[in-house]
């Protein structure tokens, strides 16, 4: 016999679009932002993502994943990959 658990949902979890996930950017004041998880296959994506393991490890401040760059920065790396 079995039993249903209630589903658990975050309305900011909820409207992310399948296929892709949230990154918090900035270096003072973080901004969320949503991207495609097709850009975890691109060096320049991975570069910020080993940077970010650099900084903060596997420990996040915001919960999710921090990328500790400006926003400038970050907005030019997803421009060159083609957002």
């Amino acid at each position: 016999m079995g039993f249903r658990l209630p589903r658990i949902a975050n309305r900011k979890t909820s409207d992310i679009p399948k296929g892709h996930f949230v990154v918090y950017v900035g270096e003072s004041q973080k901004k969320r932002f949503v991207v495609p998880i097709s850009y975890l296959n691109q060096p320049l994506f991975q570069s910020l993502l080993s940077q970010a393991e650099e900084e903060f490890g596997y420990h996040h401040p915001m919960g999710g994943i921090t990328i500790p760059c400006s926003q400038d920065t970050f907005l030019d790396v997803t421009f060159r990959l083609g957002v």
